[in-house]
């Protein structure tokens, strides 16, 4: 069956267009967004949600969204998504980062040059008739310094834009290297010395924590006398009480905002002073932005429903649709892993160590460890996926440690997953022959070849003759047929196992008549999803 798309804010034609060339089933029905009751009673119908920002995906609705795998919102924002409770219902959230990058700078340099010249108090007294040529005495960008905070994507651009209007350009991120800050031709400094030196800042940076009020009062007053102030990036990263009473003073010659603390803004201490221009968060207020942000939405939902692949994800690691492809029998093995070990822990696991080994080190391993949790989730949440299963694993203080190391033995590539309660440790190691299906190689240390079955039945047993005809004689008696069989074993006379594929799920008198014979330290039959 075609996966089945909900679009409930306003997208192009173009990008309903995307999804039907893509065999995805789309209903187009803006007027949801803002009735959220009526979404509430059709979104357990979807598989993807595409949205802007008008629609709300609140817990409530995300407890009715029973079949949504993926939202997918058209911009950068993500604040009218509860990303939480997505996670907790196994819903990936993405967003379009890149479709707004251009138009986003472009109105940082905009808003820069309209406070530079006084530009909408020169158009408003010119409107008004009063001709006031010399009220509006204005600056120019060439020459001055500019400090960029945050030089990543949008900051990436101004600074290029920047440097084109012959302006010096010096950065504060902490995530920007040396040699990426000689490669975008500006200089890398602290916050402190871009504080002290800047004639124009301008904010580029996600609010978080971190970022949180970064122009601070204590900040602004570090900053030269007459410096201006752009924000396009979001409210809250400056102190707008206190760079209203610089501005007042005339510290701060000028402000330009496009973004604000509260949103809508009715009110705020910037509004109404002189040479501070307000817009109302216009960054992305673009044609072509809002076209580009409608098409990559729709692409990147397309490619998760239909190949798996996860671009622009909030919550999961991201995996390319050619990762899908070669990683796909790996995910498949580390969910298989994951799920044996559950099933055969009865005691509550305090932590899950997972080894990678030789190619699959390679690979991309936050994908391969959500794989390996979701197996072990499972069989304490049946309705647990790769994105809601770090959220339960975290919930329950269980440590996640992972290790890749060189290839070491005779396979290309192997995983090892450990689980640690307070009793015991337990683990086993699969690996994906050339066929593509993953086969376990190695229980409690004692090597083996199992192919992974829908039914399987796990026996452990002292290592004596007899075992290996007693078990297939009994199994045959209630008529349980077997498709494989592997046996291995520690050493001669100590601790052997057996792993047995079936054609059908085993009945538990089965499994008492096994335990019965007193041969058996352990009879536990195992259950996979291998569709």
């Amino acid at each position: 069956m075609a996966p089945k798309v909900l679009i409930s804010d306003k997208l192009s034609d173009a990008a309903v267009q995307i999804f039907r060339d893509r065999g995805i089933e789309v209903d187009f029905r803006p007027e949801l967004g803002k009735d959220k009751d009526a979404l509430a009673e059709v979104i357990g119908q979807y598989d993807g949600l595409a949205i802007r920002s008008a629609t709300k995906v609140t817990p409530s609705i995300l407890e009715r969204a029973t079949n949504l795998k993926v939202v997918g919102r058209a911009g950068i924002g993500t604040d009218n998504v509860d990303k939480e409770a997505a996670s907790k219902h196994g819903v990936i959230v993405m967003n379009t980062p890149f479709g707004n990058m251009i138009t986003t700078a472009e109105h940082a340099i905009a808003l820069m040059f309209a406070v530079a010249r006084q530009l909408p108090e020169a158009s408003a007294s010119t409107h008004a008739g009063k001709w006031e040529k010399n009220a509006f005495m204005g600056v120019e960008l060439t020459g001055k310094t500019l400090g960029v905070i945050g030089a990543g994507n949008i900051g990436g651009i101004v600074c290029d834009r920047a440097r084109g209007l012959k302006m010096k350009v010096v950065a504060f991120d902490p995530f920007l290297s040396d040699e990426k800050a000689k490669t975008m031709q500006v200089e890398k400094v602290d916050l402190d010395e871009l504080l002290k030196r800047a004639d124009f800042i301008t904010l580029h940076v996600p609010l978080t924590d971190g970022t949180r009020n970064i122009l601070s009062r204590e900040n602004l007053a570090k900053t030269k006398k007459g410096v201006r102030i752009i924000n396009c990036a979001r409210g809250g990263l400056v102190d707008e009480e206190a760079l209203a009473d610089l501005l007042k003073s005339g510290h701060v010659a000028g402000a330009g905002f496009d973004v604000f603390a509260e949103e809508p803004a009715k009110e705020n201490p910037l509004f109404n002073l002189p040479n501070v221009v307000c817009t109302p968060h216009l960054g992305a207020s673009t044609s072509e932005a809002q076209e580009n942000v409608a098409l990559q939405v729709a692409e990147q939902m397309a490619d998760y429903l239909l190949t798996g692949a996860v671009t622009n994800a909030l919550n999961m690691p991201n995996v390319t649709a050619e990762e899908a492809r070669i990683m796909g029998p790996w995910i498949r093995l580390a969910g298989h892993l994951g799920n044996f070990i559950s099933q055969m822990t009865e005691e509550p696991i305090k932590a899950i160590n997972i080894l990678y080994d030789g190619s699959v080190a390679e690979m991309n391993l936050p994908a391969l460890n959500c794989s390996v949790i979701a197996g072990i989730m499972k069989t304490i949440s049946p309705e647990v996926n790769m994105v809601s299963a770090p959220v339960i694993a975290k919930e329950r203080g269980i440590q996640i440690s992972t290790t890749n190391q060189e290839q070491s033995g005779a396979f290309d590539g192997y995983i090892k997953v450990t689980v640690v309660t307070e009793e015991r440790e337990r683990s086993i190691a699969g690996t994906v022959f050339s066929d593509g299906k993953p086969r376990f190689i190695q229980i409690k240390g004692i090597n083996i070849d199992a192919e992974v079955g829908s039914h399987m039945l796990y026996t452990t047993n002292n290592d004596v003759p007899g075992i290996i005809g007693k078990l297939g004689s009994l199994l045959g008696d209630h008529s349980v047929n077997l498709a494989n069989f592997t046996l291995g074993r520690a050493a001669k006379g100590g601790e052997a196992i057996a792993i047995a594929y079936l054609d059908e799920a085993l009945d538990p008198s089965v499994v008492k008549a096994l335990i019965d014979t007193g041969l058996f330290r352990q009879v536990k039959p195992l259950e996979f999803d291998v569709a």
